[in-house]
């Protein structure tokens, strides 16, 4: 089974490499491209490259930081021995008229958008910045500290606390589709 998922991750890789590529080409061949296909070609090519398929710290931490992406996508499980921080505002899908989101995405999928596999990322502490943010589909084992509004644990769980900055915050925090917490969620400052 692990196989087979180094395999999937793989060839999903190098679909989003040869993707990027791809854009490039295509933003030279813009003029004679009809306005239309352009369109729908951007909007796929985008919707591709906005996202981080990541396996390494490094990438990790680059793409949730304020300069990241509105989804960073985990492809096995990762173990980060340092302080994480989700930060920055980020659009659902980098569309700026939709809502304010940011999505750590900790599984994999196929094209019909059936969880395939479920990742842990295990890490001592995970501080929430980006407004409307989600942690969805797999494990994070950790504490997490909330400091802005609208955080969601969806069909995920944390194995550990949630504190939030203020009341405000934990108001507008809740539990989609089986998400659980199995330590405390209070305010702490």
């Amino acid at each position: 089974m692990k196989f087979k998922s180094v395999v999937v991750s793989v060839a999903l890789a190098t679909a989003l490499l040869a993707g990027c590529g791809a854009k490039e080409a295509e933003e030279k061949k813009e003029v004679q491209t009809p306005p239309a296909a352009q369109e729908q070609k951007a909007e796929q090519v985008d919707v591709v490259t906005t996202a981080s398929l990541v396996n390494e710290e490094a990438a990790f931490l680059k793409a949730i930081s304020k300069d990241g992406t509105w989804i960073v996508c985990t492809l096995e499980d990762m173990k980060i021995d340092k302080e994480l921080v989700l930060e920055g505002e980020f659009h659902n899908k980098n569309d700026a008229a939709q809502p304010l989101y940011r999505k750590l995405a900790l599984y994999a999928q196929d094209a019909d958008h059936k969880v395939t596999a479920r990742y842990t990322l295990t890490a001592p502490k995970l501080t929430i910045k980006s407004p409307n943010a989600k942690i969805q589909g797999g494990t994070f084992k950790g504490d997490v500290y909330v400091e802005a509004n609208g955080f969601i644990v969806q069909d995920a769980k944390i194995e550990g606390n949630v504190y939030f900055a203020n009341e405000e915050f934990k108001s507008t925090f809740k539990t989609e589709k089986e998400g659980t917490v199995t330590g405390t969620t209070e305010v702490k400052q």
